[in-house]
């Protein structure tokens, strides 16, 4: 399994995995792929100190950092933005609230971390600068920008100090301006991923980018968990696999125990696109909060940040109540193939393995090509 990105990148296989967590990030990096660690969700305080452990654990091996760089922004101080949330969302929130009995707050709760921490204006462009600040300090090989191109200024940046650029995209006219502003390559996200992805399957969705992009090579995101899924993806013209619900179970994850067995627990009928948490349309395991906002007498959520603002307080209470049943789970339609906990080592030798089992399958129905 060794594509040309593989020598472009200096790793083993070419199979990207994106965590919160710089445990699970280190894991795949060691292990012959390329980490690259979510910056969004943290300070740039907080990433310095992430990625200066990164840089003492892998030792110069290639990683990469997740920047979310959108393409449109909204301006406001944040007292201004809480001000503009409509009363009527404010009720019925405290209505959920009411309904499944989630306890306040004590006066002592730590103040929530991770992925689920404190929001950050994801749509305000000097917190994304700020994150590509701290990267460009530390001895990250790869660049990310999610939900818009990287700046012209900030490519060139990132080209002098020798780092590639990629572009999350999940239409082939993202692809094209993230190729336009200089990106070296281009992750194809289908809807079948968690995050922010697209409205397209990734089977339909990465065939248009390769041939919109080429020679930009692509890799292939969202419903890639195992091997036969990979062979499929480079059948399809991707030069390798980015990765992100695998790792939620891994060994080495950082999720709470209850929202691990959750995921080990669901099927893949059993997720929901919503934009009752962040106010963008992302994918998670479906929980009765995230179904409240699809009944007749819901609101409309709200546009990003001001959905995130509405909702992070009932967030942090779920969690410091450890009430899985309501917990936020982000995770992709893959989740039907998640039954055990595995180390990132294991899941990546797994990987291989079955990608050279289905090579061989499909050579054996054409014989007369050996």
């Amino acid at each position: 399994m060794r594509t040309r990105i593989c020598d472009q990148f200096g790793i083993e296989v070419p199979i990207f995995g994106f965590s919160h967590c710089r445990d699970v990030v280190a894991a795949i990096s060691k292990a012959g792929g390329l980490g690259v660690f979510g910056a969004a969700e943290i300070t740039p305080d907080q990433l310095d100190q992430e990625l200066q452990w990164l840089d003492e654990q892998l030792q110069g091996k290639p990683y990469g950092v997740d920047v979310l760089m959108a393409a449109s922004h909204v301006d406001g101080t944040l007292e201004e933005l809480e001000r503009s949330i409509p009363e009527h969302h404010r009720r019925f929130v405290a209505g959920l609230e009411e309904r499944f009995q989630i306890p306040p707050l004590p006066a002592d709760a730590a103040a929530p971390t991770g992925i689920f921490g404190s929001i950050q204006f994801r749509d305000r462009p000097d917190h994304g600068l700020a994150a590509i600040d701290v990267t460009f300090s530390h001895d990250a090989s790869v660049l990310v920008s999610a939900l818009g191109p990287a700046p012209r200024d900030v490519v060139e940046r990132a080209h002098e100090r020798g780092m590639l650029v990629g572009g999350m995209c999940g239409a082939v006219r993202h692809a094209q301006k993230h190729v336009e502003a200089g990106a070296d390559f281009v992750v194809a996200a289908g809807h079948e991923g968690a995050g922010h992805n697209s409205h397209v399957s990734t089977m339909v969705l990465v065939p248009e980018v390769v041939d919109a992009v080429s020679p930009v090579p692509v890799l292939a995101a969202g419903g890639i968990g195992n091997g036969r899924q990979i062979a499929a993806a480079l059948a399809l013209g991707a030069e390798g696999v980015w990765t992100g619900s695998l790792w939620v179970a891994c060994a080495e994850s950082e999720f709470l125990p209850e929202q691990i067995e959750l995921v080990l627990r669901a099927g893949s009928h059993d997720t929901i696109e919503t934009r009752s948490f962040s106010g963008k349309p992302t994918r998670f395991l479906r929980d009765p909060w995230n179904s409240a906002w699809e009944e007749p007498d819901a609101p409309e959520p709200l546009p990003t940040p001001l959905q995130h603002l509405l909702v992070r307080s009932s967030h942090h209470k779920i969690l410091n109540a450890r009430m899985s049943e309501l917990f936020a789970t982000p995770i992709g339609q893959v989740v039907g193939q998640i039954t055990s906990v595995r180390s990132v080592q294991d899941i990546i030798y797994d990987l291989v393995t079955e990608y050279a089992e289905a090579m061989e399958r499909i050579a054996s129905l054409a014989p007369e090509l050996d």
